[in-house]
């Protein structure tokens, strides 16, 4: 099937299930926005990881009002400038150890190929030293086997590699690798990546902390302040403190927390939340202030958000020892939000059932525009059944690769990845769509399609990989149930088409920039846990931008742009040691995109890596 084709598809859907055709267009964009920049040239390396920018994130200003104060003496303190606290920041999602398998005998020929690379039993280094942004005690490290970061020189006939060596090298490394030779596999897989430089240091960032006397001194007189406008009933005093707290020293936690609760107190609902929402924006991986963001949610009856705020936590930090008190506060809010939706089920069942007896008799079909109690009824089916009922209508539709070798590696390879993610209640299912263009989308509930060009454009089975574990963390983290609950709760009238709904494509535009954030972290996460190399979808990513830009028109830009993720994902790799040198599968890779260009008619390209 063609670009058109797919368009085509996407149009009927919107005609006969338009719930369908929203949810489509909200979750089925290409997963790495690419945007452009400098091209850049030479041999692929760790050096990559060298261009983590060095700036914090920024202040912000949520105030459209301005508050007066009464009797408050901030003005008459002479402010210094504010003093910034750089210090590492880190993603904290290392991977929870899965269970290592025996390694394979030495092959002999490319047919003999595993069908899947083998985790590593040698055990784990620790974790880097970098300071965490919590302050609960370090975690494990990456449960590939990471060695010592390179800090030699290569001599100059080393610094170069043409394209075809560099190949040959990765698919030695991968045939040690699959022989458990794991010490020799990595010497190879450093001198393919790295041509003489060692991993930089990530960058500082703005910690979070919550001990005031750790505040600068303007902050100090904003937190006094108050706290004592609190204590005598002023509100102004207060209000204007926690303002210019948040603005000035947003890592400061208590204050965020405070800021959102008084916003409650004075029945300002939408603005405690939007505050919440930004400042879990710049320190999402806090407990306490994830704690305050799923309350603030619940209380302005927001209960499937709470609910997948608290699971998207415990997922993304399974090793903390918190995550179990996430997780069942994920249950208690689901289970309350299926409660309320029940009742209103019940008041309003009469008039729904008009409503859709009216759809058919006008349509003709009951795949018209769907009724608040069909899209209840999905949502009370759950994550599961409704990714369900979508992915097998997609199925009919759209023209999927059924060639066994290519069918059964893409699945091979999810279902590895899926086997770590935690969301064992998902029936996980991949498909493979006959379609030129880089792209992939997820439906609820573990429903993964692939479009055949992602296969051919991706250069090893790690990269290819990177790029399913982003859908997988699309779907496990609740991203597209999200969206189709929020189109629900907007009406069901929201279509997210090319060229329409612009409306809607603003109001979740931030929304979306953060899932794919949470995406790539968890991702990442999954392929290094799965022994695969960690930089895959990394690589990926860059290997595009540099060699293939024209794909940026393909890709929608309600995402990151390529340098932030880029960046985001080095630290993230760096800071949990998470290990590079792992298994590539180039080779098989090769050989499966050989067969999938006789599959789909696609004339055979040079081979690169």
């Amino acid at each position: 099937m063609n670009r058109m084709g797919v368009i085509d598809w996407q149009r009927s859907l919107h005609w006969s299930h338009p719930l369908l055709g929203a949810l489509v267009w909200a979750i089925a964009v290409p997963s790495l926005a690419l945007q452009p920049s400098p091209t850049t040239s030479g041999p692929q390396s760790v050096a990559k990881f060298e261009a983590i920018a060095s700036d914090g994130p920024k202040l912000w200003v949520d105030s459209d009002e301005s508050t007066e104060i009464e009797t408050s003496p901030i003005a008459a303190e002479k402010l210094s400038t504010p003093t910034a606290q750089p210090v590492a920041k880190s993603w904290d999602i290392l991977a929870t150890p899965p269970t290592a398998t025996a390694a394979t005998p030495a092959l002999e020929s490319p047919s003999d190929l595993p069908t899947a690379p083998p985790i590593p039993e040698s055990p784990s280094e620790p974790a880097a030293a970098a300071p965490s942004t919590r302050e609960s005690p370090s975690e494990p490290a990456a449960t590939t086997p990471p060695g010592p970061a390179p800090s030699d020189t290569k001599p100059p006939d080393e610094a170069a590699l043409d394209a075809a060596t560099r190949r040959q090298l990765l698919i030695e490394g991968d045939r040690l690798w699959l022989a458990g030779r794991y010490d020799e596999a990595e010497r190879l897989y450093r001198k393919a990546k790295t041509p003489g430089t060692a991993i930089a240091s990530p960058a500082p960032e703005v910690q979070p902390f919550s001990d005031p006397a750790l505040l600068s001194p303007e902050g100090t007189v904003y937190w006094r302040e108050a706290q004592e406008g609190q204590a005598r009933g002023q509100d102004s005093r207060e209000m204007v403190g926690l303002e210019l707290l948040v603005q000035q020293q947003p890592e400061f936690i208590p204050g965020q927390i405070r800021y959102a609760e008084a916003l409650l107190e004075r029945e300002r609902p939408e603005d405690a939340l939007s505050a919440i929402e930004q400042a879990a924006g710049q320190f999402g991986d806090n407990p306490e202030l994830t704690r305050t963001r799923i309350s603030v949610l619940a209380r302005t009856d927001h209960l499937l958000e709470a609910s997948i705020a608290a699971r998207q936590f415990a997922l993304l930090n399974s090793e903390d020892p918190i995550a179990a008190e996430f997780d069942a506060q994920a249950s208690e809010y689901l289970d309350e939000f299926k409660d309320d939706l029940r009742e209103d089920m019940a008041l309003n069942a009469i008039a729904n059932t008009l409503t859709s007896a009216l759809s058919f008799v006008v349509t003709g079909n009951l795949y018209g525009p769907l009724t608040t109690l069909q899209t209840n009824l999905m949502l009370l089916e759950g994550e599961d059944g409704m990714g369900e009922a979508f992915s097998n209508q997609a199925a009919d539709q759209l023209e999927l690769v059924e060639d066994e070798m290519v069918v059964n590696y893409v699945n091979e390879i999810g279902r590895r990845l899926a086997e770590m993610t935690g969301r064992d209640e998902f029936e996980y299912e991949f498909f493979v769509v006959d379609n030129e263009e880089l792209n992939a989308f997820a439906f609820p509930g573990g429903k993964i399609f692939i479009f055949s060009g992602a296969i051919l454009n991706s250069n090893s089975e790690a990269e290819l990989a990177g790029l399913i574990a982003h859908e997988l963390a699309h779907t496990v983290l609740s991203h597209g149930f999200e969206l189709m609950m929020q189109s629900t709760l907007a009406g069901n009238t929201i279509q997210l088409l090319p060229y329409g709904g612009i409306i809607a494509d603003l109001a979740l535009l931030r929304y979306s920039r953060d899932m794919e954030r949470q995406a790539d972290a968890f991702g990442t996460r999954l392929l290094a846990t799965a022994g695969y190399a960690a930089d895959g979808l990394h690589t990926m990513m860059e290997t595009l931008e540099r060699e293939n830009p024209d794909v940026i028109l393909e890709w929608l830009s309600t995402h990151p742009d390529t340098d932030e993720r880029l960046r985001n994902m080095a630290v993230q790799i760096e800071r949990s040691r998470y290990n590079i040198f792992a298994y590539e599968g180039v080779e098989r890779h090769e050989q499966v995109r050989q067969r999938l260009r006789e599959v789909v008619g696609q004339p055979e390209e040079s081979q690169s890596k």
